[in-house]
């Protein structure tokens, strides 16, 4: 059960103030900066070797977030031209300690008992002239013009499709070179960027089993303009079996029902609204534990 201080929502950012460096580390090229666009501070990690370059929560190996959300939610955007990488170690119900990493260095999806490796496709905007490459999915070096993101990841369904574990709480995050982050944050609840509050008192975001993206941890969107085309929105590993499930990129057209392809059985209870409930019941029966098989 998620904790009191962990709810709605857990910006980990302000939560563990990392403009302090006290609970958090940085090693090499990393710089807090004003970004007009985005109305306010991100943090540059630049480097040519990812293990000289990053930043890093908690301070010490040895202690733990203890976060317990969900999904992770990362608002980040990879330098252009160049390769990153993102570690997040995670502690299974069992008590071990998995690595999932991510990255656009990486040609092909690894995995052991204790690391998953996944290869990361940045998207390019919609006209440009790399925007072929990106969807065909081809795993490189970020694009010119590639956009910021909104990265989700289902933590318990990576684990369980991959591994078979049961997901307990995210215990560390190292972001490495070549990136630029505004945000990292957790929560139990689905959150769509698409949707502001205004709109959500007028419509039935509830339906589709998603919540308006909080104003602190979102992208500004111009008046009369839609987030959809300003930004990416990547779901892992639930955005449609279209995609590959041994790459993280974003899928095509624009997301539509957030729900519309189910995730593997849950390792922890998450609250849905009635609306799908009926269907979550028969994919669990239909996806119990002994009937998942790696996707690869």
């Amino acid at each position: 059960v998620l904790a009191a201080w962990q709810r709605p929502y857990l910006n980990i950012f302000k939560h563990f103030h990392v403009e302090e460096w006290k609970r958090s580390a940085k090693e090499g090229d990393v710089a807090a900066l004003t970004d007009a666009r985005l109305k306010g501070t991100i943090y540059r990690i630049r480097g040519s070797n990812p293990a000289s370059s990053y930043l890093q929560l908690p301070r010490a190996g040895t202690q733990s977030l203890g976060l317990t959300g969900r999904y992770l939610y990362l608002l980040f955007r990879p330098l252009p031209r160049k390769h990153f990488l993102v570690h997040l170690d995670v502690t299974t119900e069992e008590n071990r300690v998995v690595r999932i990493s991510f990255s656009n260095l990486f040609k092909e999806f690894k995995s052991t008992a204790t690391w998953l490796q996944f290869p990361f496709v940045c998207g390019a905007s919609e006209g440009s002239a790399c925007e072929g490459t990106a969807r065909h999915g081809a795993p490189g070096a970020a694009p010119a013009d590639v956009r910021w993101t909104c990265l989700v990841l289902d933590l318990p369904s990576i684990l369980s499709l991959y591994l078979n574990y049961r997901y307990s709480h995210l215990r560390g995050v190292k972001l490495c070179c070549n990136l630029l982050v505004k945000n990292l944050s957790t929560s139990d609840l689905l959150f769509d960027p698409g949707e502001d509050f205004s709109e959500a008192r007028h419509g039935d975001l509830s339906c589709r089993g998603a919540a308006p993206m909080p104003r602190e941890l979102a992208f500004p969107v111009p008046k009369g303009a839609k987030w959809h085309d300003l930004y990416d929105y990547i779901r892992f590993p639930s955005e449609g079996s279209k995609l590959p499930y041994d790459s993280i990129q974003k899928s095509y057209p624009s997301p539509g029902a957030v729900l519309e392809e189910p995730g593997p059985p849950l390792s922890q209870p998450v609250t849905f609204t009635r609306a799908v409930c009926d269907r979550l019941t028969l994919v669990r029966q239909i996806t119990s534990p002994k009937a998942v098989s790696a996707p690869w």
